[in-house]
């Protein structure tokens, strides 16, 4: 088994969002942000590869954002199918797609633009997503009202994809297993990787970024602060366990770091 980074470009989101309760006054020296204080957010996709199966991790933003979204979030081009290329692979090769969670900087590139017509970026694959996270997806409450949209992003997969909806831990593969944890959205999980060498968990947006391995520090978008440190705490103990490599999705500096390198 392998694994790879993948880069499928970056956006602009709101710095103070991000940091949730910390003040501005404690990160605002220690944080790189434009003028309207947003800071930048990589797009760090995962790939696993394994004997005949090949799982991709997100799906990053797409290509079919709005003009507002674009005004908001000044998103790069979609740089993910250029990624995977440079790694040799294909839309078609991709035989798995989890999804950590569906807020849309990670679901909007499950269906793509080509000019005239769109479909499913990769129309072979097969969609693991946590049960929860699907159905806070389809029928928002007013909490969660903002945050997704199905219609756009992800009723095509339901009308000709695959989806496979899941509860609580599931092997999904020899040595990958999807863990929901909540904390972000209903339905969050991260991945966990066992490789014949190293141990992996791409926590996805329970930690974002490195400012976020901190357990206190948790972002405003969290539905519930409590879940997302009990998260953050069970992926450390995992970690520590097998003296294993954290990745982080949004970063723009860092991709893996061991937990000897985590004050945690």
């Amino acid at each position: 088994m392998t694994i790879f980074k993948v880069f499928a470009g970056h956006y602009w989101s709101d710095g103070g969002a991000l940091m949730g309760v910390l003040p501005y006054a404690i990160w605002k020296d220690k944080i790189k942000t434009d003028e309207r204080r947003r800071q930048k957010m990589d797009l760090n996709l995962l790939l696993i590869v394994s004997e005949n199966r090949r799982i991709l991790v997100d799906t990053g933003l797409g290509n079919r954002l709005s003009d507002k979204q674009r005004d908001i979030y000044q998103p790069s081009d979609f740089a993910l199918p250029q990624a995977l290329g440079e790694l040799g692979f294909r839309d078609i090769d991709i035989t798995d797609v989890i999804m950590t969670h569906l807020h849309f900087d990670h679901a909007g590139g499950i269906v793509t633009s080509f000019g005239e017509h769109e479909d499913l970026t990769f129309p072979k694959a097969r969609y693991w997503i946590q049960k929860d996270e699907w159905e806070i997806a389809k029928n928002p409450d007013g909490l969660n009202q903002a945050a997704y949209s199905f219609d756009h992003q992800l009723s095509m997969l339901n009308q000709k994809g695959r989806v496979n909806l899941i509860e609580g831990e599931v092997e999904i593969a020899a040595g990958v297993r999807c863990v929901k944890c909540g904390g972000h959205t209903h339905g969050s999980q991260y991945v966990q990787i066992q490789t014949s060498d190293a141990f992996y968990i791409y926590a996805g947006d329970i930690i974002a970024t490195k400012f976020h391995t901190s357990l206190a520090i948790t972002s405003a978008y969290d539905i519930c602060r409590a879940d997302t440190f009990k998260a953050k705490k069970d992926i450390y103990s995992r970690l520590k366990q097998h003296n294993g490599y954290l990745l982080l999705d949004h970063d723009t500096k860092y991709w893996e770091i061991p937990i000897t390198d985590l004050r945690v």
